[in-house]
């Protein structure tokens, strides 16, 4: 009996150079370009998870959205989350999503969240440099410059 199994095949193609992209500092810079790639007339309406990819020197890889939620939620395939980081090759990440309401507080899951990321990303020797909310009105709050990473 002759058995088939799929063949598996990864890939990562950058249609800019990472070497010529911008290298991240602070928060006020992440949340800079997280601003631009957010979409403005659904900021205010649901929750939406971005991860931003980074090499070695900060620099952006590129920002992917992983899932778009409710309200006041949203999940997180962690599965999915370190596919990508995977694929790509990033040795760092910023965790990024909003906050419709404009609450500029953590919650209690999005600790939670964080932490199990953190853990996870140990694993495979990758970076969690911050995770950043966004407000509708343009604020952001950082978890790295308010001691919570």
């Amino acid at each position: 009996m002759e058995h088939s199994v799929n063949e598996i095949q990864i890939s990562y193609r950058e249609k800019l150079s990472t070497l010529q992209s911008l290298s991240l500092s602070n928060s006020q810079e992440v949340a800079q370009l997280l601003f631009k790639s957010w979409n403005n007339n659904t900021i205010g309406v649901q929750e939406t998870f971005k991860i931003l990819l980074l090499n070695q020197s900060n620099k952006v890889k590129g920002i992917y959205p992983l899932s778009i939620g409710g309200i006041s939620a949203t999940l997180v395939d962690m599965r999915i989350l370190f596919a990508i980081v995977l694929k790509t090759l990033s040795v760092g990440i910023i965790l990024a999503h909003n906050h419709p309401s404009g609450q500029m507080k953590a919650s209690e899951a999005d600790r939670q969240l964080t932490r199990k990321i953190q853990q996870g990303a140990q694993l495979f020797d990758v970076k969690v440099l911050d995770h950043i909310i966004l407000a509708p009105d343009g604020r952001y709050y950082s978890f790295a410059d308010n001691g919570i990473l």
